[in-house]
């Protein structure tokens, strides 16, 4: 039970740590990031979405992206354009990416076969986030009254790309150094376990 909690609180705290670092940036920069966003709430529902507190975690961490919305406007000079009566459909976008992390979780191994799975399950829980954040800005921001459906979907999937592309190359570093410390792991108990 104290290794469950243990996982539990190291791995919370990494994502909202890694949230507060990037979520300034969608597009990243030379010096800045991208936006880990969509890949964090997949990650946390792969690791902790089967946890007791894993719906405590998911609206915490919901919470952590409002209030650094709110600091980049109020404060750094983002700017407020997609702040609208679409913004609380976000909650819809990011439960999309959750239970996607949450579906593969039953599946996750460490076989190739399975890797292939998990970047699949991330890129049609970005592409599924990415069509209900922005058919919800399109129908309830009302920044788009003039303009048909057809002309802001080829307007906006230039962009998809790029958060799809995003999110699987976060959750493939996460995977790796997943991997990475089970293997340091596994070597550490094998030198421990050989005869003297």
């Amino acid at each position: 039970m104290k290794v469950l909690q243990n996982r539990f609180l190291m791995i919370s705290i990494a994502i909202m740590l890694f949230m507060a670092a990037t979520r300034f940036n969608h597009f990243g920069s030379s010096v800045v990031l991208p936006d880990a966003s969509w890949a964090l709430y997949f990650l946390a529902g792969m690791y902790l979405g089967r946890m007791r507190a894993a719906l405590l975690f998911f609206i915490a961490l919901t919470l952590e992206a409002i209030l650094i919305d709110y600091y980049a406007i109020a404060t750094r000079g983002v700017s407020d354009w997609c702040v609208t009566n679409a913004y609380g459909f976000m909650i819809f976008t990011y439960a999309a990416l959750w239970y996607g992390g949450r579906w593969f979780a039953r599946h996750h191994t460490y076989t190739v076969k399975s890797l292939l799975g998990l970047f699949t399950t991330v890129a049609v829980a970005s592409l599924a986030a990415f069509v209900i954040s922005n058919a919800s800005f399109y129908l309830f921001s009302g920044r788009y009254a003039n303009m048909s459906a057809a002309d802001y979907a080829v307007s906006v999937v230039q962009y998809l790309g790029s958060y799809v592309i995003v999110a699987v190359m976060y959750v493939a570093v996460a995977v790796a150094i997943e991997m990475s410390a089970q293997l340091i792991l596994k070597g550490r108990s094998d030198q421990n376990t050989r005869p003297v």
